[in-house]
């Protein structure tokens, strides 16, 4: 007589909760293409496409991560976004992306420790941004 298998490993039929990234940028077309890709790796999406709409965001979620625009609404809603993220949850990692490099000139980092008590923003990546470019600091910075 067969028997069903049986699973060893009961736990790993559970579903695997899915990591959650805050996406913010006042460019729908970066953030569709963006959310696709980010879907499609496997992460949940809350998009935002401003300041005050990813405020709205965070006052019901917790991202596992957030992913902002420098210049949206004001030429540092990004910073602005970044320094609440921080104050509400310092442990929320946040990819600061932006084209302001390549407008202005001014080169912006987020590796030293100086920079980081400024920017309050755990990486920053120069737009137009690979997607994988944005992956790979994403698993940095989730540790994966």
């Amino acid at each position: 007589m067969n028997t069903p298998a049986t699973n060893p490993h009961p736990a790993s039929s559970l579903p695997v909760s899915r990591r959650t990234v805050l996406l913010v940028d006042d460019d729908s077309d970066f953030l569709f293409q963006q959310r696709v890709q980010l879907e499609a790796a496997g992460f949940e999406v809350l998009a935002a496409v401003g300041q005050g709409e990813a405020s709205e965001i965070l006052d019901r979620h917790r991202p596992d991560l957030a992913v902002i625009d420098l210049m949206m609404e004001n030429a540092d809603a990004g910073f602005t976004l970044s320094y609440h993220i921080k104050k509400k949850d310092p442990t929320i990692p946040v990819i600061m992306v932006t084209s302001v490099n390549s407008v202005t000139g001014m080169d912006f980092d987020a590796t030293a420790d100086e920079q980081r008590a400024w920017i309050k923003a755990d990486a920053f990546l120069a737009k137009p941004i690979r997607f994988e470019q944005l992956k790979l600091q994403i698993d940095r910075l989730l540790k994966e």
